[in-house]
């Protein structure tokens, strides 16, 4: 049978304030990707989060941003390679620690917002997040945007990748994700949302707008939980790729 990943943000609030159903959607993804802090998350709710992780069997990474909490990590700040490998190295420890008081384990590691899209086109934004991962701990996967220059980063770096497409997010020509300013960047019709992804995964391929295919290797789908609908879309895709004969494994059981 084949395996494939499903990951979602989680962890996204701070203080009283909280974003997204994370019970419901840690009863269907297989992998969380929690805040560290940076564009959301704090102490409380990062250990909380990897304890309910734990609890559903759900594997953990750290979604690892620039420092960006008022505008939610969605802004690219001018930072040096060094400042972005401190960064995430500051994140990753803090997840790590909370994690481990949670009784759960840092599986591997996501950008998140702005940082994420630079490092999917800019070589030493990902080569400066892929050395910080490897300084850190060299066992963590980095769950890199498929087609990017996070994988080859990753690679160079001695890091294990996994490739990841979005579900919840459309495609340019380039096969780079279009930018959330755009109409259309982000989908909401489940319907369009479950058959586009059985596509990509049935040809191994990226869906651009104009529907060309981009060859590539997929292991591991997101939804976003911040997305509205998320956890219905998240339920329905879950469904269809169980009944297309998929099994549902975590990145760290692959």
């Amino acid at each position: 049978m084949r395996s494939i990943d499903l990951n979602a943000d989680l962890g996204e609030g701070f203080g009283l304030w909280r974003m997204g159903d994370d019970d419901a959607m840690l009863g269907l993804v297989t992998s969380a990707n929690i805040a560290c802090g940076f564009h959301a998350g704090d102490p409380e709710i990062m250990a909380k989060s990897f304890r309910a992780a734990k609890a559903a069997g759900v594997a953990v990474g750290a979604h690892v941003s620039f420092p960006d909490l008022a505008g939610f990590g969605r802004r690219a700040l001018s930072m040096s390679p060094s400042e972005i490998e401190h960064a995430v190295a500051y994140q990753i420890g803090a997840a790590q620690a909370l994690a481990r008081v949670a009784q759960h384990e840092i599986a591997y590691v996501k950008a998140h917002g702005a940082l994420a899209n630079l490092a999917e086109r800019d070589a030493k934004v990902a080569q400066a997040i892929a050395q910080a991962v490897a300084k850190v701990d060299p066992k963590l996967t980095l769950l890199a945007i498929a087609r990017s220059e996070q994988g080859p980063a990753a690679a160079k770096a001695g890091l294990k990748v996994a490739q990841e497409i979005f579900a919840d997010r459309a495609y340019a020509e380039d096969g780079s994700l279009a930018p959330r300013g755009e109409a259309g960047a982000v989908l909401h019709d489940s319907g369009l949302i479950v058959a586009r992804v059985l596509t990509m995964l049935e040809e191994g391929a990226i869906v651009t707008g104009s529907g060309a295919r981009l060859p590539t290797r997929i292991d591991s789908i997101c939804v976003h939980g911040d997305t509205p609908g998320a956890v219905a879309i998240a339920r329905e895709l879950r469904g269809a790729l169980e009944a297309a004969g998929w099994r549902l494994q975590s990145l760290t059981a692959a």
